[in-house]
């Protein structure tokens, strides 16, 4: 009842009792007269049977119906009202007079198998109330007293049928009269409960109204009226609160005025501030984007002009001087150098401050990277008798994709300030996969370790390591140098390849920096570059003194699965000389004291005709010393992979020759492959040949156009910048009038950098391959663009096969300029391809040589020499010529940053020296 309002409770309440009393006393009522009625109209019928039954007695003895019709038909007149029909049958149940014949007068009858009864009965049937009252004979009372073991003589009996419609009717009329009276109390009620809900409810309703008003600000309305008892008392309430409202409004309202005058004060000053604030903000900005343009433009105004002193002095030191001028010169090399390198850390950091390095995508040999960074900073460990060792674990991939040369410079930061902190004992690199369970199936995570035995770092001065032109102790600057850049550099570039770095140091005892990458895997099978079956029947003894160095040689020699004694002091070496080895390793760490290595090596020189020495030294005139003992080779530290597997096998006499066969499937498919470099054509043709029926190659964008008008591809490999016409413009034009509106078309490029395959993808491209092309790669984009193609034939390729050891010994000797085994890779493993593809490389050197010299004489055309460039750089990349590849490629960067080439003239005349390097290192395979 709660939730509905006071005046439904009071009609609720007020009307309810009348409701419920009214009907319970008329529904008791009309039940108790409905019971006296019937028992009144039976009552009468019995009295009236009973008095027929007796006066019909002698009528029944006499057997005179006239007289007994006469007697009940006066009775039924009588009573007609009440009485429907009148019947005396007689003993043997056999109607003798009825008042009236009707159809259902035999319901007045008892049945045949029931006895007359000895007193009056009642019976009901269907409406009608029947009552039988039996006729006794009398006449022999006084003998019926005497012997009153004799039963009654009855002679008949009197049926009487009641009707009860005139007292049913009467029931109704009272019924009647009950609801109406009853009805009339409701509607009394009903009155009274409205009347009395409007005089509560009222007074209350106006009530709400004012305090509705006085919630919406009229705070000057009042209850009106003149109320008494309870409701008055509210009424007082409500006009006194309205009251209070009323001042406190005033007193807030004057307080909310003073507030806003305030506050309009404080806003019209924070208008001032602020637009100070702004105009300071963008006068900041503006001087960080013109330090950052300062910076970047002064770095790169200096970097021309040192590389001009570097390029040089290098080209003056291939000149006839004396030492003092030789040393002159080298002193000027080194500190042009030193500054080129500060110049760069704050061209990076600018580069990186403004968010605007990218890094690279294309495949890289791991473990070539980082040995090319160990070999540029041996000399700097060498000078301070420092053993430099590396450990890469053997789950390790080979080949991954992404910036080498920014992984370079990482550890070119880390191992360098090793180096320069570190005055004696070692310094150890080790790489690893890490968390490998949350490796995908492109990308894994690598830790990179950097431990020396320097002059360590405490917990205050960590702090201040990776901040911008900071130091651990001011007095580092002074005593080792350095900008401060370096590691702030790193640990950007480190979190660019979604890793992080971090280092644990203990002053006096040295540091261990690492850092983490996640890098993609390639997807190619890199080509074997080691002899690794003719390693695994090598029985090789190795004798190194150092630590670190024990257990950088014995990974690799573990890894290689070689037949391996590793010993680490002068008593075992005694023992193990006593039976011929393959080969016998000797390292040696103090480059100041050679006499232990010299005695050992005549020591070897009696088991074994392949005495291999490590040695931590960078000076030619030590590696002569060596030499002449007569060593098989000489190698330095830290141990270069490839050369310390060559060396080890350098000693059989029938070079073993190993081949891996790869089944092709030849399928009846017609390709085009269109670009502007003849010796990339060449290959990829070379390639496609193996693997389709019909090739048909282009030089330019125009031409595959006109050749997809004319004939149906299954796929097109399209080369993206060219000449005429380029592969974009080509795409578009075959996609929009051509036979070829629906074959694939596939873009080939150099480096396909992040979101560079979707752009190619958006304008039309309907896949992307990188170069330099892989032979799996190229196999799955056919495979996944024609799979149902028929298969015409089967064949064989043979992919690897080891040159002789005299050839390696001459191709690591020449590695930078030329390497036979990275050209062999890039044509696919074919002898005579690559030898085609080097002698069409080597062709175009004279038309590059007048090209260079011209643009040194600033006598070019800007863009024609950037085209030429590029069109070199990619011949580059498929003949095994990785520094050539390098400067062009430095070249080309340069000119896309609308470098003049007349600025370039360090870079071209390194080109130009490169080139006469490649052409005598090639001689040897040409012949």
């Amino acid at each position: 009842m709660t939730k509905y309002g006071l005046r439904a409770q009071v009609i609720a309440y007020t009307v309810l009792p009348t409701v419920l009393i009214g009907g319970i006393l008329a529904g008791y009522f009309s039940f108790h007269r409905f019971q006296q009625a019937d028992e009144f109209l039976i009552d009468r019928a019995l009295n009236i049977a009973d008095a027929l039954s007796i006066a019909s007695e002698y009528g029944m003895q006499d057997e005179t119906r006239t007289i007994l019709r006469r007697l009940i038909g006066t009775t039924h007149r009588k009573n007609s009202p009440m009485i429907k029909s009148i019947a005396i049958f007689t003993a043997d149940n056999d109607l003798f007079v009825i008042s009236n014949y009707h159809r259902d007068y035999q319901k007045l009858r008892l049945d045949n198998n029931q006895p007359i009864p000895d007193l009056p009965q009642i019976s009901y049937t269907g409406d009608s109330i029947v009552i039988h009252s039996p006729i006794i004979d009398e006449t022999n009372y006084l003998e019926y007293q005497l012997t009153f073991d004799q039963p009654r003589k009855v002679v008949g009996y009197v049926a009487l049928e009641i009707n009860k419609d005139q007292v049913e009717l009467l029931l109704y009329r009272d019924a009647a009269i009950s609801l109406l009276v009853v009805l009339l109390g409701i509607l009394g009620s009903l009155y009274l409960a409205f009347k009395q809900a409007k005089r509560i409810t009222a007074p209350i309703s106006d009530m709400a109204s004012v305090v509705e008003k006085i919630s919406l600000g009229r705070l000057n309305s009042r209850v009106e009226g003149e109320y008494t008892g309870e409701i008055g008392l509210l009424q007082h309430g409500i006009n006194e609160m309205a009251l209070a409202m009323s001042k406190h409004h005033e007193e807030m309202q004057d307080s909310i005025d003073l507030a806003t005058s305030e506050l309009r004060e404080t806003l019209d000053q924070m208008e001032v501030q602020n637009i100070e604030l702004d105009i300071t903000r963008k006068e900041a900005q503006q001087a960080a984007s013109v330090k950052s343009e300062f910076l970047a433009n002064m770095s790169h105004e200096l970097r021309t002009p040192l590389n001009g002193v570097i390029g040089f002095a290098r080209q003056l030191l291939k000149t006839k001087m004396t030492n003092n001028q030789v040393d002159y010169l080298q002193t000027i090399e080194r500190s042009a150098g030193n500054l080129l390198n500060i110049i760069n850390d704050i061209l990076d950091f600018s580069k990186l401050e403004a968010g605007k390095l990218d890094l690279e995508y294309i495949p890289f040999d791991i473990r070539d990277s980082v040995d090319e960074t160990m070999h540029l900073l041996a000399q700097s460990a060498h000078e301070k008798n420092i053993e430099l060792s590396m450990i890469v674990a053997p789950d390790v991939p080979q080949e991954l994709i992404g910036d080498a040369m920014r992984l370079q410079q990482i550890l070119t930061n880390l191992i360098g300030n090793a180096v320069k902190f570190t005055e004696k004992g070692n310094i150890e690199v080790k790489i690893e996969r890490t968390e490998p369970e949350n490796d995908t199936d492109k990308c894994i995570k690598l830790k990179f370790t950097i431990s020396d035995t320097g002059i360590g770092i405490s917990k205050d001065q960590q702090e201040q390591l990776f901040k911008a032109f900071g130091q651990a102790d001011s007095s580092i600057t002074r005593q080792y140098g350095g900008t401060g850049l370096g590691l702030v550099i790193t640990q950007k570039l480190v979190r660019q390849m979604k890793g992080v770095i971090d280092l644990t140091s203990t002053p006096n005892a040295g540091s261990t920096f690492w850092f983490t990458i996640v890098i993609e895997k390639s997807s190619r099978t890199p080509l074997r570059s080691l002899p690794l079956e003719r390693l695994a029947e090598r029985s090789v003894l190795a004798y190194e003194s150092n630590a670190y160095a024990v257990r950088a040689c014995a990974e690799l020699l573990e890894e290689w699965q070689t037949n391996a004694t590793i010993i680490d002091n002068q008593e075992q070496w005694q023992q193990s000389l006593n039976k011929n080895y393959d080969s016998i390793v000797i390292g040696h760490s103090n480059n100041l004291d050679i006499s232990p290595l010299l005695t050992a090596i005549e020591q070897a020189k009696q088991y074994t005709d392949n005495i291999i020495v490590l040695i931590n030294c960078s000076d030619p005139s030590t590696f002569d010393i060596v030499m002449k003992t007569g060593v098989t080779h000489c190698l330095g530290k830290p141990i270069n992979h490839k050369n310390f597997a060559n060396a080890l096998v350098s000693n059989e006499t029938v070079p073993a020759r190993i081949q891996i066969t790869t089944p092709l499937e030849r399928k009846k498919i017609n390709v085009m492959a269109v670009d502007d470099n003849r010796a990339n054509l060449k290959l990829i043709s070379a390639m496609l040949g193996d693997r389709v029926q019909h090739v048909t190659t282009c030089k330019n964008g125009q031409e595959a156009v006109d050749h997809a008008k004319t004939t149906p591809f299954d796929i097109i490999f399209m080369d993206i910048q060219m000449p005429v016409l380029d592969g974009i413009s080509a795409c578009a034009k075959i996609k929009k009038d051509s036979l070829n509106q629906k074959s694939p078309i596939i873009a080939v490029t150099a480096h396909v950098l992040p979101g560079e395959k979707e752009k190619f993808l958006q304008k039309g491209m309907d896949d992307c391959l990188a170069k330099p092309i892989d032979e799996l790669a190229l196999q799955a984009i056919i495979n996944k663009w024609v799979p149902n193609a028929e298969v015409i034939e089967t064949i064989q390729q043979t992919n690897i096969e080891n040159i002789t050891p005299q050839i390696a010994a001459s191709a690591v000797a020449v590695k930078k300029s030329f390497d036979w085994d990275l050209a062999l890779q890039q044509s696919a493993g074919k002898e005579d391809l690559a030898k085609e593809m080097l002698t069409m490389l080597l062709d175009e050197f004279d038309a590059i040589r007048k090209l260079v010299n011209s643009a040194v004489d600033n006598d070019v055309d800007n863009e024609a020499f950037a085209q030429a460039i590029h069109k070199f750089h990619g011949g580059c990349s498929y003949s095994g010529v990785p520094q050539l590849k390098s400067i062009a490629n430095l070249i080309e960067k340069e000119l896309k940053r609308n470098i003049r080439p007349d600025h370039l003239e360090p870079e071209l005349l390194e080109l130009l020296d490169e080139l006469d390097n490649v052409e005598k290192a090639a001689q040897s395979y040409l012949g």
